[in-house]
């Protein structure tokens, strides 16, 4: 399957080559051993040139000679900030879903997102209005008793990250919210959208997601609670879209009435919109997305495309296979 979806990316990636200087790593490459970091759970690139220069199945998946030598990770880590970016992991996680299309539902979506934490200590945190320290070194922090919110300090090694918690009573953590779009029919990702933190952009994606769906049939879109507002639910059904989404209706009432509820299509919904978590289950545990290494939200929302279309690639396997034996 990789080798179908890098195939037909090929002539875009002979673009990415430099004519002069140094040779660098090939895009293809690059990609494959950025899968097998993620298949495995590598959790460093030192790490994953140790696996490459020693396993014969690493290196025939990348495309590299028996006694070929391996990259510096350094030379690796720098060549994946060059070439790799939001507009060719959309892309390779569309030629993804290219060869699932036939497996895939057309009608009914569920949507969900995950907290992801960023890559900034508490000694990174600084008053927005503070000047850096002399030499760029640290400084002892005590932030015990002081009031922390997003509008005072941020961090100096990910500005863009910002404090939040899904949960009351959890810590607050400097992070990002990871957002994803999954059919039900075999719990396929099809869309994915990494934002900053903040109270109502989980809403914002699902509605941005589900404009991009919204076509000439009726879709459905599952939900937990928190996508229960009266706000969306109109937005959505502007679009064409039945809202199916779990009913809060703890201290107040809810947006989704029995008109919405009495259908079987409704209980259908709210029993596939769990297997959302397994796809985010996966990509935290395995595709290691718990604390991202990247910096920044443009990194970050490609690095969770790309790990997105790698759950893609492991959850169609077994379909394959049973789609062969039928």
């Amino acid at each position: 399957m990789v080798d179908t979806v890098l195939k037909e990316r090929s002539p875009r990636f002979a673009r990415l080559y430099a004519k002069v200087g140094r040779p660098s790593i090939a895009p293809e490459r690059l990609l494959r051993a950025l899968l097998l970091q993620i298949f495995y759970s590598i959790g460093s690139e030192r790490l994953l040139m140790e696996q490459l220069d020693d396993n014969l199945l690493f290196r025939w998946f990348v495309g590299m000679e028996m006694d070929e030598r391996v990259w510096d990770h350094a030379v690796f880590s720098k060549n994946r900030e060059r070439l790799l970016n939001e507009e060719i992991a959309e892309a390779f996680f569309q030629r993804v879903l290219g060869i699932a299309q036939p497996s895939l539902s057309d009608e009914d979506f569920t949507v969900d997102g995950t907290l992801i934490e960023a890559w900034a200590s508490h000694k990174s945190f600084r008053p927005k209005d503070e000047e850096p320290e002399p030499g760029g070194g640290n400084r002892e922090v005590n932030f015990h008793g002081e009031s922390r919110s997003n509008e005072t300090p941020q961090s100096t090694t990910d500005p863009e990250a910002r404090l939040y918690k899904k949960t009351q009573g959890s810590e607050a953590k400097r992070s990002y919210l990871g957002h994803g779009l999954m059919e039900n029919r075999h719990g396929l990702l099809v869309k994915t959208r990494v934002t900053r933190a903040d109270g109502t952009a989980g809403r914002d994606a699902a509605l941005g997601m589900a404009k991009k769906m919204a076509g000439r049939k009726r879709l459905t879109l599952g939900g937990d609670k928190n996508y229960d507002t009266r706000d969306l639910v109109r937005a959505l059904r502007r679009l064409g879209v039945t809202p199916h989404v779990a009913q809060n209706t703890t201290h107040r009432s809810s947006a989704i009435d029995q008109r919405t509820t009495r259908h079987a299509g409704y209980a259908l919904s709210q029993q596939k919109r769990k297997r959302v978590e397994q796809s985010f289950g996966w990509m935290k545990m395995i595709g290691m997305l718990r604390k991202v290494k990247l910096r920044g939200r443009e990194k970050v929302g490609w690095l969770f495309t790309f790990v997105g279309a790698a759950y893609n690639l492991v959850r169609l396997q077994p379909l394959r296979t049973a789609e062969a034996v039928a």
